[in-house]
């Protein structure tokens, strides 16, 4: 069980306590959970869903799922169809975080309790919000840029979708940094709308703008795919890619070289976290109004040693439940 975190990452971070992830094999409770995302296509919204799912389905809950394509007046309809289910929580992902207060408005008005995931609704009552430290990792990703490059130059910030608290957040943390060293120049910091072929586009245009860039950061790693695509069209290899996610093809491009660095963060545990969360509100148990899992920078000199992490984590995991299982046909 990957564990969480309590209090501060650094000194940056300034989300809530969290307590560890509980199965509930010995306190099922008859919920319906509807979980909105704001796509599931993404790799790391799919790794959240399906770990909500299996989360909630050790728990004995039922799931509603539903995902809003990047489309924010979606989210509204989704909410419609979701309130008509009746579920007894509602997990929600915006897509827009200024426009999401009208569909948390709905649901506050069936009186449906409302936690976000990953990102935040600007405006509504939400009984718990579950993030990264968004800001601490624009702040690492910009200072591993800066590390990288001592003399300086030209950088692209390639943003998410605007409106999107993750897309604020790890834009003013990579502001951060970056603002307070004369060395660096931002030129370009444009939306690519988490889409690996509109970043490819803006990574293009800026390359033929400003022939001299030096380091690109991308607020996900589907965005730091569509930005090697182009530079390895302009036959630049030099330019220091960092993305935010951890997605697995970018791991294999940081093995590669194409990839310099990503920020990672833990969509499975904020699925399994979101499902515990709801329980203790089901349950009528008081939570913390904001919870924070980790974050950290992975490069070529760690993403070995974390993959191997991750197999032996996985190995222990089978083997606990292999040895479970045996158990349970003894008795």
């Amino acid at each position: 069980m990957k564990k969480l975190i309590a209090g501060a990452l650094t000194a940056a971070m300034v989300l809530g306590t969290v307590t560890p992830v509980a199965v509930f094999a010995d306190e099922k409770q008859d919920l319906t959970l509807g979980l909105m995302l704001s796509d599931n296509t993404n790799q790391f919204f799919s790794t959240l869903e399906d770990a909500f799912k299996k989360a909630a389905e050790d728990a004995g809950y039922e799931v509603i799922s539903l995902s809003s394509g990047n489309d924010a007046a979606k989210d509204v309809t989704n909410m419609e169809d979701l309130l008509t289910q009746n579920p007894d929580v509602i997990v929600y992902n915006p897509v827009d975080s200024d426009a999401a207060g009208d569909a948390v408005a709905m649901a506050n008005d069936a009186g449906i309790p409302v936690v976000t995931v990953d990102r935040a609704a600007n405006s509504g009552d939400i009984v718990c919000h579950i993030a990264s430290d968004n800001v601490y990792g624009g702040e690492i990703a910009a200072q591993y840029i800066v590390d990288q490059l001592p003399d300086g130059g030209q950088v692209v910030e390639i943003q998410g979708q605007a409106g999107a608290s993750a897309t604020n957040e790890r834009g003013e943390g990579f502001h951060n940094i970056m603002d307070d060293n004369d060395k660096f120049e931002v030129v370009v910091s444009q939306t690519g709308n988490w889409s690996s072929s509109e970043a490819m586009s803006v990574m293009e245009n800026a390359l033929t703008a400003n022939p001299d860039i030096k380091a690109v950061f991308c607020h996900n790693d589907q965005m730091a795919l569509g930005a090697i695509e182009a530079c390895q069209q302009a036959d630049r290899d030099d330019i220091v890619i960092v993305g935010f996610d951890a997605d697995a093809d970018n791991l294999d491009a940081i093995k590669a070289g194409t990839q310099a660095a990503t920020v990672r963060q833990l969509p499975a545990l904020m699925g399994e976290t979101a499902v515990e969360v709801c329980g203790k509100i089901a349950a009528g148990e008081e939570v913390e109004a904001s919870i924070g899992t980790e974050v950290e920078l992975v490069t070529a000199d760690n993403v070995d040693a974390d993959a191997t992490a991750e197999e032996e984590a996985t190995t222990e995991e089978d083997a606990t439940a292999e040895e479970e299982t045996e158990t349970t046909d003894a008795e």
